[in-house]
């Protein structure tokens, strides 16, 4: 991924992912199940129509993942959100920031 801030999340995630998997599902880290959440979640960030301008995927107007994976990706937050601060406190500053970033148009509401 060539631009900043989808390199940025992808890493956010991927750290969050590492750190639930090693808490919850202990052995091989990430299990078959995280490593699938994952690369969910990166097909996901490499269709943002929003790219460098995206905000975080909480507050995106377009909800561009299957019910099912937004609710695990909800279950990793929650769990890890608390410990980014502690463990990768550079990280959670970055995601405070880009959830405060303006809320992108959806493509539709510009025309």
């Amino acid at each position: 991924m060539k631009n900043s801030r989808i390199a940025r999340e992808l890493g956010t995630i991927s750290v969050m992912i590492d750190m639930y998997c090693a808490h919850r599902h202990p052995g091989a880290t990430p299990c078959a199940d995280c490593a699938d959440l994952l690369h969910y979640a990166r097909e996901r960030l490499d269709r943002c129509p929003f790219q460098e301008g995206k905000t975080t995927c909480a507050k995106c107007p377009v909800h561009c993942y299957r019910k099912d994976m937004r609710e695990s990706v909800r279950t990793v937050m929650r769990y890890v959100g608390p410990r980014m601060v502690y463990r990768h406190p550079l990280m959670a500053m970055w995601h405070l920031v880009d959830s405060r970033r303006e809320v992108p148009f959806k493509p539709d509401d510009l025309g």
